[in-house]
């Protein structure tokens, strides 16, 4: 009999809502209950953030899978990447990382990976996830009053064995000189990142690295200006070679200069591309189309292939696979590597970066100015619409017909000689997401930012 749960919290690659309202224990147990029987795991590995309610949660899920039948690898208080880390090393046939990364505090959901750390989206199992919670059930398989079946319980911890995966990646020795701060914005980062900051030569200045799920020194967001600030003074008042700031589930890195100032991640990108061209010739790197020319020119500069996917971690995780790309990167800072199970990761971006300014002895500001100059960016703006999204994107097109050059891999794509932009509605908020870029010419720049927000206007 249907109990008509509610499971709005379900996205097109993830689980986010609030909590207890969306996402509660017994959400959590259905989940665990219906992820079993899509994908009839033996083993599973489980994670959570620092947020109030994750380790109920956590335990919630633990006692669906166990009771599932299923042996279940706790990793306890994490990054969204340690759990992707040990489902690929110990061959888990899934891991499910309890999280609503950058979200406000009162959210709460799941990333969740298949064997192989194949991400679980809409097309490959999560709807069918989403039916079985809502109608709790029908499950296949529960082991609920006979414990000699229940499955197993064991708590890991992989933090050593993960950080010695990272730093294992890097080719040129840490300059011992180099003085870096790193904001864990009181999210799951803080323990990991003490424990990188002793295995690093450097001097590393460590802030807000206690979890706290209130955040009382703001959402773990980067992306928002705001949250940005404290991490700038940290730099200028410790006179550091480097900022670092990090997301809820650290899965996601953000960069700021010497002098404070914080780095689009577009421009990092073309960075990282290079770092992987100079180890691995001729891969192939996949960007997404946001914003794409400095990335493009980077890529074939080193002898590189560039690859457009779809912006999203599953489209560009699928893409990688496909193509057998050696990096991936999004300008919202996502990082993607084949060495890591084509999964994202926080931690090696910082590493990179780090190695790549003691192999170069060069401050952040002089490897990205050039970029920044050559092509300048708006940042992203988001549209909140009263009109459908095809409607909008089909009206900002017809004022371009005809002059530049069109594609709809992702929303609406128009490029012409010396600016171009794309325009999408977003996967996971009901927005619409603008970004323009364009040749030597900040003015021209914003002239045509806002050529394009007067015609969304006329839609909000």
């Amino acid at each position: 009999m249907s109990t008509h749960r509610d499971v709005s919290a379900f996205k097109a690659y993830d689980i986010r809502g609030i909590f207890p309202e969306q996402v509660n224990a017994s959400f959590m147990d259905a989940l665990a209950r219906a992820f079993t029987t899509k994908f009839r795991p033996k083993s599973i590995v489980i994670g959570y953030d620092a947020r109030m309610s994750s380790e109920t949660l956590a335990a919630a899920l633990t006692e669906g899978f166990r009771d599932s039948g299923v042996d279940v690898l706790d990793l306890g208080l994490c990054g969204t990447e340690m759990v992707y880390f040990a489902t690929g090393t110990y061959k888990t046939d899934g891991g499910v990382m309890i999280t609503a990364s950058h979200n406000p505090k009162e959210y709460n959901g799941c990333k969740i990976v298949a064997r192989d750390v194949v991400p679980v989206g809409s097309a490959n199992g999560l709807l069918d996830i989403k039916k079985m919670v809502a109608e709790n059930g029908p499950f296949q398989h529960s082991c609920s009053g006979n414990p000699d079946q229940r499955g197993n319980y064991t708590r890991l911890d992989v933090t050593k064995e993960f950080l010695d995966w990272m730093t294992g990646q890097l080719r040129t020795s840490i300059d011992k000189e180099l003085r870096i701060v790193l904001n864990a914005g009181n999210g799951a980062a803080g323990p990991t990142l003490q424990a990188l900051a002793g295995m690093l030569p450097c001097r590393c200045d460590l802030l807000y690295e206690n979890p706290d799920g209130n955040f009382p020194n703001g959402v773990p967001n980067p992306l928002l200006p705001e949250c940005r600030e404290d991490t700038t003074r940290a730099v200028l008042k410790n006179s550091a070679d480097l900022g670092v700031a990090f997301d809820g589930d650290f899965d996601r890195c953000f960069f700021f200069d010497e002098k404070g100032r914080f780095i689009e991640g577009y421009y990092i990108v073309g960075l990282l591309a290079r770092q992987i061209l100079k180890k691995h010739p001729g891969a192939k790197i996949i960007h997404d189309p946001r914003l794409t020319w400095n990335t493009i020119e980077t890529i074939r500069d080193m002898g590189g292939v560039p690859v457009e996917s779809k912006t999203g971690h599953v489209f560009i995780k699928e893409l990688m696979r496909l193509e057998k790309a050696e990096y991936g990167g999004e300008m919202s800072a996502h990082h993607y590597f084949r060495s890591f199970w084509y999964c994202d990761t926080g931690i090696l971006p910082f590493l990179l970066i780090l190695e790549l300014l003691s192999s170069s002895g060069r401050k952040l500001s002089e490897l990205v100015d050039e970029a920044i100059r050559r092509f300048p960016v708006t940042g992203e703006q988001n549209f909140t619409i009263t009109a459908p999204p095809a409607q909008v994107l089909r009206a900002v097109e017809s004022q371009y017909e005809g002059k530049g050059t069109v594609t709809h891999r992702d929303g609406l794509s128009i490029s012409f000689d010396d600016w171009r932009f794309n325009l999408r509605a977003s996967n996971t908020e009901p927005l619409l997401r603008l970004n323009v870029e364009a040749r030597n010419d900040a003015g021209l720049l914003q002239n045509k930012r806002d050529e394009i927000v007067a015609l969304i206007s006329k839609f909000t």
